[in-house]
């Protein structure tokens, strides 16, 4: 398809293709894979903008006392993108950045392609500290981190435009990193009009092309750049947005959010005053959404001025489903792949054939255990998995929390073993603490409930757990899940959840028959927090609920991960999920 015929531009921060490629550092990435996977599925007319990351994310190594340390990644890019011929410039303090864009095609199941556009500033025509801003994923100080969204929204919409994509009618900001491609919208609209200053007709127009997705309410997510940022990175302001008078500078004002209340931006700078980049976004875009009906109950809380949607969140289902699960449902649900909502055909399976698939994955899984820490699981034994980034309110260590009380379980109800998987970002000591934490545990429980934690979480990592447990376990400080989607990703593979009841597992959760509830269903603005309630709730589950269901009427376990599979995997896919984006918020 020529430039021209592509009508939709989606901008994330990070994007994971594929396994050896670390373009990604976690569920975002993820998220932005699977939608572009799904796009080409259906043959949707998109592209898509990201940077390149030379150094990658990074190669998390632990020691044995659970530690992490950081190393960066090697990668050849040559091997999985194509160099295009076009460069473009974009103004930084009193220079001109190069860019160049490497090019990767996302292939559908009918063999369309979208294409992605990884924006490299790693040219000899730079300064070594530009060159370096295409290094690393989320590394630097909170300035490096601006300078690499400038270079994602401006200068991702000047390499569309080098590249030929003109007309394209909406821009898609996964996350608020790409906002600054508003701004660079609003200069091309005053420039078609033949002026050099922006006006309200102007704001209106680039509103309407835009579409924002927030992902989180967890502060950290939510970038803030001091004013003082700005004015160093665009010296002379009128190069930043060719602005010539003071009615322009006051829509500025308006667009960049109404924490600046000065007449200047000098002004602003010196006075404290912060760019909000979800604030940009919200302002700029003519349709807003959560990733979950109940993220977006607590994003209208977050942010009342804005009216917010909510688009629950999906998964590729080709691509995290398990090669043995993959085979079953060619046999008996060909279409699959093409409709995924075929799925709910699941519950036609023949129960001994999803039990030999799921030991299959199980088997796949168990080996990657044994190569990576030399302990060789019992297959017949229970197999919690708990795989997520290593941040304190994702509570990795809550079913931890009585040890005791999981020796006592082990030895009344069942046995059970517990897999465990995630990096924390190189800044968050207290991921790096609950890491150590669970390292403790492990040598504490010893043989009574086996223990391990599989280093450096990736791609590949994250499908073998999530299609080889017995059940997944979810735990978020609730309201802060906005939705989760390794959970949907265990669903494909007939692996039921143990959750909190928030993010997605709301809307996929029938207590029984798609998995089991950690607690009650609480509302939006409850924010307490009780974790000795929450695991009391997770140990009642498991020691009389699932491990007796599990070992004593394996049928009816088989019935739950069948349910699993037919009301989840056929619904929280990202099939689903792209059409309601282009429906809601693309067509509309």
């Amino acid at each position: 398809m020529t430039p021209s015929k592509r009508l939709f531009a989606y901008f994330s921060m990070e994007i994971a293709l594929e396994n050896s490629m670390p373009t990604y550092s976690g569920g975002l990435g993820v998220l932005a894979g699977d939608t572009i996977r799904a796009a080409a599925d259906i043959r949707l007319p998109m592209i898509a903008v990201s940077l390149l990351y030379r150094k990658g994310y990074f190669t998390q190594v632990l020691s044995d006392d659970g530690s992490q340390t950081e190393e960066p990644v090697d990668w050849k890019i040559e091997e999985f993108l194509e160099e295009e011929p076009a460069h473009v410039e974009v103004p930084l303090e009193n220079r001109r950045v190069q860019l160049r864009a490497w090019r990767y095609d996302a292939k559908g199941v009918r063999g369309f392609d979208v294409p992605i556009y990884f924006l490299d500033a790693d040219l000899p025509s730079n300064d070594e500290r530009d060159r370096n801003l295409t290094g690393t994923l989320y590394g630097g100080d909170p300035y490096y981190r601006l300078c690499q969204e400038v270079l994602l929204g401006i200068g991702g919409v000047r390499m569309l435009r080098a590249l030929g994509y003109k007309d394209l009618c909406r821009y898609h900001m996964n996350e608020g990193h790409a906002a600054l491609l508003t701004l660079e919208l609003l200069g091309e609209e005053a420039q078609k009009a033949g002026r050099v200053s922006i006006r309200g007709e102007d704001i209106e127009k680039v509103r309407r092309k835009c579409v924002f997705t927030t992902h989180t309410p967890v502060p950290a997510g939510h970038d803030r750049f001091p004013m003082e940022f700005l004015t160093r990175a665009f010296p002379e302001r009128r190069e930043f947005l060719d602005l010539k008078d003071a009615s322009s500078a006051e829509l500025l004002r308006r667009v960049l959010q109404a924490e600046i209340n000065f007449p200047d931006l000098q002004e602003a700078a010196k006075r404290g005053a912060s760019l909000n980049m979800t604030h940009l976004a919200l302002n700029m875009s003519r349709y807003v959404n959560g990733v979950a009906k109940l993220h977006g109950e607590v994003s209208r809380r977050m942010f009342p001025q804005v009216p917010i949607e909510a688009i629950t969140n999906g998964v590729h289902a080709a691509t995290w489903t398990s090669p043995s699960f993959q085979q079953t449902f060619d046999r008996y649900i060909p279409t699959w792949r093409e409709d995924n909502y075929s799925l709910r055909g699941a519950l036609g399976l023949p129960q001994e054939e999803v039990w030999s698939s799921h030991l299959l994955a199980k088997h796949e899984l168990f080996e990657v255990v044994r190569e990576k820490t030399g302990l060789q699981l019992d297959p017949d034994v229970f197999t919690i998995g708990f795989a997520r980034r290593a941040t304190g309110y994702k509570r990795a260590d809550l079913i931890l929390s009585d040890l005791d009380r999981l020796r006592a379980i082990a030895r009344n109800a069942g046995k059970f073993q517990i897999v465990f998987a995630g990096k924390a970002h190189p800044k968050d000591g207290g991921g790096k603490d609950l890491i150590r934490k669970i390292f403790r545990a492990k040598r504490a429980l010893k043989k009574a409930v086996h223990v391990v934690f599989l280093d450096d979480y990736n791609m590949e990592v994250g499908r073998k757990i999530t299609a080889g447990v017995d059940l997944w376990l979810n735990t978020p400080q609730f309201p802060l899940e906005a939705s989760g989607t390794s959970g949907m990703k265990a669903a494909l593979n007939g692996v039921p959840s143990l959750s909190i009841l928030d993010g997605w597992w709301v809307e996929g959760h029938i207590e029984g028959v798609t998995g089991w509830a950690i607690g009650q269903l609480r509302q939006s603005g409850d924010e307490t927090l009780d974790n000795a309630a929450d695991a009391e709730s997770l140990y009642e589950k498991l020691e009389h609920v699932i491990l007796p269901m599990y070992y004593g009427e394996r049928q009816k376990y088989l019935s739950v991960m069948q349910h699993s599979i037919a009301i989840n995997g056929s619904f929280f896919n990202t099939q689903r999920m792209v059409q309601q984006y282009i429906t809601d918020a693309y067509i509309r």
